[in-house]
């Protein structure tokens, strides 16, 4: 059967040169990075060479980057800490966030007793800045704004620079899940002042289990995981070094090859855009995933024209045709739940028919998204 993968905003094919590098580290590098032996340090010294690498394409500091499991623990992290010991007593959100926000923020105003306003959204689901400056201005409260980068269900891009002055302006400290971001667009974080972001290796062809945390060193959190002195003292456990080594590898190569595979990725969602407008005259693209100057490169998704009833088989029919792709985000696509985004900025009648994810990477080919496109007309028409 013809296999199709068109869901690398949930997670992407490792590239080979990080498996390599990966298995290389699991044969001979496997010293305890804490130990003082030979084996110790030279696993320590891959540790912080990431770090340094990590650092340098961010320009930031070594010391501002912590690596933790992947994007969820680290906004996790940033948030409780914040609200812990930075005198945060509001945290401004959007109720499109990804859940490893909008869980923690409401797990925070029941623990802390934090204030959780929701910024209002456009039409199109990006939040509405007028807004945003209205409640950072509001009152002179410590406030905390936590925006994603990149929608991961729509693609919308956040006005990054934008977000930022406001929240300098108004003495707010900004957070940024920039999960489906890292690794696909470029960084200065002094440019961009922002004080945290999040980042997953999974998203950028690196292995799971690995991502880290930028926190601007002016900004003294302590540790939320205790019991040991790794990470500076601020996360506590055995470093995976295997982990860390892969998401190096697989950082500096999203960068070293970044505008080649932008330019390809890009043409490849202009085509299926293109393509499924032609064959299916009747779809919609959901937020601004169409337009490529408000949201990213990496994904569609897109809303189709059929009865609630032959919808609910379309993920089904899909997978039987041995293609993968997403009905709203991995993360809840087993609960049975619908899209919490789609539900914010679909009417009423769109959030009957089905919308679809799809997500492309560098493995991709125009030969594949005829294919889907193919599938999809033909269920349909059917």
């Amino acid at each position: 059967m013809k296999t199709v993968y068109l869901d690398s905003a949930a997670t992407t094919q490792v590239r080979k040169e990080v498996i390599q590098d990966m298995q290389d580290v699991l044969e001979h590098s496997y010293g305890n990075p804490s130990s003082t032996h030979a084996f110790g340090r030279a696993s320590k010294s891959i540790i912080e060479t990431t770090r340094k690498a990590i650092a340098k394409e961010l320009n930031a500091s070594p010391q501002e980057i912590i690596f933790t499991s992947g994007g969820t623990e680290a906004d996790n992290m940033i948030l409780r800490c914040a609200a812990r010991d930075a005198n945060v007593t509001t945290i401004i959100t959007s109720p499109i966030e990804h859940h490893a926000v909008l869980h923690t923020v409401e797990e925070l105003r029941n623990e802390y007793d934090v204030t959780v306003e929701y910024v209002k959204l456009q039409e199109c689901g990006t939040p509405d800045y007028q807004d945003l400056e209205r409640l950072l201005s509001a009152n002179t409260e410590r406030k905390l704004v936590s925006l994603m980068h990149v929608n991961n269900e729509v693609g919308n891009l956040l006005d990054l620079d934008k977000v930022s002055s406001l929240c300098k302006a108004n003495n707010a400290l900004f957070h940024s899940d920039t999960v489906q971001s890292i690794g696909h667009y470029k960084w200065d974080v002094q440019e961009t002042p922002i004080d945290f972001m999040t980042a997953a290796a999974h998203k950028f062809h690196g292995p799971k289990g690995i991502g880290f945390a930028y926190i601007r060193k002016s900004n003294n959190l302590k540790p939320l995981i205790f019991g040991g002195t790794q990470e500076r003292g601020f996360r506590a456990g055995t470093e995976p070094v295997h982990n860390i080594k892969g998401l190096e590898t697989a950082f500096v190569m999203a960068y070293a090859n970044l505008e080649e595979e932008k330019t390809y990725v890009e043409g490849l969602k202009d085509y299926f855009k293109t393509e499924i407008a032609k064959a299916i005259p009747k779809v919609k693209f959901n937020g601004n995933c169409s337009d490529n100057s408000k949201s990213t490169y990496t994904l569609l998704n897109v809303c189709l024209p059929m009865s609630v009833e032959k919808a609910l088989t379309l993920q089904f029919q899909l997978d039987l045709k041995g293609i993968a792709c997403s009905k709203g985000s991995a993360c809840q696509s087993g609960s049975g739940k619908g899209s919490h985004v789609l539900e914010q900025i679909l009417n009423e009648e769109d959030r009957q028919k089905p919308s679809i994810r799809f997500s492309f990477c560098k493995y991709n080919t125009k030969e594949e998204i005829d294919y889907v496109i193919g599938v999809l007309k033909e269920f349909v028409e059917k």
